[in-house]
C-alpha cells in the first residue's frame, strides 16, 4: 500500500470510498513540525436502533472549495499549523467512519477550537445532505436546534 504524504497545510478532501483513520493521522501529524498540539476528531455512523445505512450526498460544484475556504478561514482565525478536512459521500453502513477533522498548532486550545470550528461547520453550514434508512424506508435528517446554536457561537 502506497504510503500517505501530506503536501500542504491545508488538506481537504470528499471521498466516495472508505477512509483510513490511522493512515491519515499518521501522516498529517508527521507533516505538522511546528506544531505543539494536535487535535482529531472522528465521526461515525451511529449504530441507533434501527437505522441500516446513512448516505450522503452533496452538490459537488460548492462542496470542495467551501471545505478549503472553511479549513483557510479557521487556519487563520485560529493560527493554525494545519488543518486536516476529510469527508465521506455515499452510503455507509454503522460503525463506517463519516468525516475526519484534524488540527494542529503551537498550543492546545488553538488546535482545539479549530477541531471544533470546523466541526460545528461541517455538521451544520455545509454542502452535505443525509438520510438514513431505517426498516425499508429512507429518511431525511435535518440539523438540530443544538447544531445551529453550535454554530452560532462562532459569530
Amino acid at each position: 500500500m502506497a504510503r500517505l504524504v501530506l503536501q500542504t497545510p491545508l488538506d481537504v478532501r470528499v471521498l466516495e470510498k472508505g477512509l483510513s483513520v490511522g493512515e491519515a493521522l499518521a501522516a498529517f501529524n508527521a507533516a505538522q513540525g511546528a506544531a505543539g498540539a494536535v487535535v482529531s476528531f472522528c465521526g461515525k455512523v451511529r449504530p441507533d436502533g434501527e437505522v441500516k445505512a446513512l448516505e450522503l450526498t452533496h452538490y459537488e460544484p460548492l462542496t470542495l472549495s467551501g471545505m478549503l475556504d472553511l479549513a483557510q478561514a479557521a487556519k487563520v482565525r485560529f493560527g493554525l499549523e494545519g488543518a486536516l478536512a476529510w469527508h465521506r459521500v455515499g452510503v455507509m453502513t454503522p460503525g463506517e467512519a463519516i468525516v475526519l477533522v484534524a488540527t494542529a498548532a503551537r498550543h492546545r486550545r488553538d488546535a482545539f477550537a479549530g477541531a471544533d470550528y470546523l466541526m460545528d461547520h461541517l455538521k451544520s453550514a455545509a454542502w452535505f445532505w443525509k438520510r438514513e434508512k431505517r426498516g425499508d424506508a429512507w429518511h431525511w435528517i435535518e440539523p438540530r436546534k443544538q447544531d445551529h446554536a453550535d454554530l452560532e457561537r462562532w459569530k
